[in-house]
């Protein structure tokens, strides 16, 4: 079954719609106080808000999961989140990234001293922690699955969908300001285990790379980036 993915603008990165015949599954929120653009966007791509099953939140930074509490409380759909970061949006916790490039570190102690203190995460209870033994979509009607992609944080999920499209959050970016290309993360907490997830997206089938930040890119690109980082 085809299920076509389109991003819609949620701030500084993408929300994605992932739409079957029986609904639509919503992959991450967008940063706080986007939600009326948010709505627009949505309605633009066709969606109502009713027509949303699933909300999965990729992992817990602010400017993933800003409009949760908004969203759900709009289409009246379940949040999944990995077990391991929901305290981070029921508790409404700011967890900045480590950059492990030099434009990581930098960037990010723009961001730390600019735009953290401003940052309001509006609370969500999630009411589907999920483990690292992924999520089916099925029961959503989606072909696909939720799989714990850790590297970027402990509880990063992606979306692999049957049709080989993935939808990773930051395990994977794409243009300015973060990278000038695409390729791997500027931030990260663990890059062992986010090669390791990386190389298990690729093993399930992964051909397209939707990151939250940048426009998609075909699979190859994190191949080659693994081999070179292997290779240094």
């Amino acid at each position: 079954m085809f299920v076509p993915v389109c991003a819609v603008a949620g701030g500084i990165g993408s929300v994605y719609v992932v739409r079957a015949t029986s609904g639509v599954v919503l992959v991450d929120t967008g940063q706080p106080g986007k939600t009326k653009a948010l709505l627009r966007g949505l309605d633009a791509a066709g969606v109502v808000p009713s027509e949303v099953k699933l909300i999965v939140i990729t992992h817990g930074h602010w400017d993933h999961m800003g409009c949760a509490a908004d969203l759900k409380r709009v289409a009246g759909a379940p949040v999944a989140m990995h077990q391991a970061e929901t305290e981070r949006l029921e508790r409404s916790l700011k967890v900045t990234p480590p950059g492990v490039t030099p434009w990581g570190r930098i960037f990010g102690r723009v961001l730390g001293s600019l735009v953290m203190p401003f940052v309001r995460i509006p609370p969500a209870t999630v009411d589907i922690p999920v483990s690292d033994d992924g999520l089916s979509l099925e029961p959503y009607g989606v072909a696909g699955q939720v799989l714990h992609t850790p590297g970027h944080t402990p509880g990063s999920l992606s979306v692999l969908l049957d049709t080989g499209d993935a939808i990773v959050g930051d395990l994977a970016m794409n243009g300015l300001p973060l990278r000038i290309g695409p390729g791997l993360p500027i931030f990260a907490e663990d890059l062992p285990r986010l090669r390791g997830s990386i190389e298990l997206l690729l093993d399930r089938g992964a051909r397209t790379i939707h990151p939250g930040h940048g426009a998609p890119f075909r699979s190859e690109v994190l191949a080659r980036a693994l081999r070179e980082l292997g290779a240094a």
